[in-house]
């Protein structure tokens, strides 16, 4: 009950704010989404827009922060929060939440306009269902791939065009600027193997894990399981069998540490199958990645109609290896012979950021642009913010 009392005080605290204060509306779900907005919101902010934060997570670090320019109110996950936004009353409110209008959260009978941030390379059509997208006005592309997919689904079913912003990849912008060098590799017990595969039931831990990491601690590698967080809460048994077998080994560790960076800068190759964390560490730590080629991680079953191939089936080839899961025999060939050659490595990700991902090293900037190019559009609606 208290829960429920604190959320729904919160949300009338939101909708008391002067119309200004919720000019620029950023939503958050959960207190992960923080390092998304944050260098945003600082963007925002130190040009002097008032910013109201909303989260659903009571832990959210948006709630601390010691900034003028930012209000911040926790608004749950329950029954204030849906209220709260079927009578939104904003300018702009920006999200990074797939199916938007599809689930419980609903456009507001209030003229507001709803922009959606990429923080993946993913591409639109595959990982997610094939509308999750559709009920935004606005999007914050990361590449080239996604404004095209998204323009080819309006042209498909003849939908509004959207307003699309080219904005980028800002985690990949951090990964670039704090990445290290891992230590040295003269033989193979030096080479560190980061296993981390994306969840569901048709992935490595399920589908092959066990022998995987036989084959790697039988090559002579160190291995650092690190599973998706949410492997842990579907299919535990997949992590425990491993963790089991191999817990007292030297050379083998069980990472579930959400946050932890140290095994992605000093692992020397990661194994992975259609996570799209692969992607930030081969082009963003400019390591080599091993794909393991299991079935697609589609939530969808139309996205062969758009005609366009997946940014994260085209780019496998291009930081790494493929191996068929009945060949994990050559995984330990394969690694050696990626790690061969780093300098032409780095080369081919440079080239391939280069070509893929829009504003590297400016896409806060880019961001804050839109959103405040957004905000004036909703300052000209001649119908203005209604009151419910």
């Amino acid at each position: 009950m208290f829960g429920f009392i604190h959320d729904w005080r919160a949300s009338r605290a939101f909708k008391a704010l002067p119309s200004d204060w919720r000019r620029i509306v950023i939503y958050s779900e959960s207190g992960q989404d923080w390092h998304h907005f944050a260098s945003v919101i600082d963007r925002l902010t130190a040009r002097g827009e008032k910013v109201c934060y909303l989260t659903s997570d009571p832990n959210d670090t948006g709630l601390r922060q010691d900034n003028q320019q930012l209000k911040s109110f926790c608004i749950g996950n329950g029954i204030s929060r849906t209220v709260c936004f079927q009578f939104m009353e904003a300018g702009v409110v920006l999200m990074t939440m797939v199916d938007f209008n599809n689930l419980q959260l609903k456009r507001s009978i209030n003229p507001v306009s709803y922009a959606f941030m990429f923080h993946s390379l993913i591409s639109v059509h595959m990982a997610d269902h094939e509308d999750s997208y559709d009920h935004y006005d606005a999007v914050l592309c990361a590449g080239p791939h996604q404004m095209r997919e998204l323009r080819k689904r309006e042209d498909m079913l003849d939908q509004p065009a959207k307003q699309l912003f080219e904005h980028g990849y800002e985690r990949l912008e951090s990964l670039i600027k704090e990445r290290r060098e891992p230590p040295p590799w003269h033989s193979d017990a030096d080479i560190h193997v980061l296993l981390a595969p994306s969840w569901g039931e048709q992935t490595i831990l399920n589908v092959c894990g066990s022998e995987l990491v036989d084959e790697l601690i039988n090559a002579g590698f160190r291995v650092t399981l690190r599973p998706h967080y949410q492997t842990r809460w579907n299919t535990p048994d997949a992590i425990d069998r491993i963790a089991r077998k191999y817990q007292s080994h030297p050379r083998f560790a069980l990472m579930e540490q959400m946050g932890e960076s140290d095994s992605l800068f000093d692992s020397h190759v990661m194994i992975t199958d259609w996570s799209g964390a692969g992607m930030d560490y081969g082009m963003g730590l400019e390591k080599p990645v091993l794909y393991i080629d299991l079935p697609p991680k589609a939530r969808n079953d139309w996205w062969p109609e758009l005609g366009i191939e997946p940014f994260e089936i085209y780019v496998r080839d291009k930081i790494g290896a493929i191996v068929a899961p009945d060949q994990l025999h050559a995984v330990p060939d394969s690694i050696r012979q990626m790690l061969r050659e780093p300098e032409a490595f780095r080369t081919r990700v440079a080239e391939l950021r280069e070509r893929w991902v829009y504003n590297l090293g400016h896409s806060a900037d880019a961001a804050a642009d839109a959103i405040t190019e957004l905000a004036c559009q909703a300052d000209e609606r001649p119908q203005g913010i209604v009151k419910s």
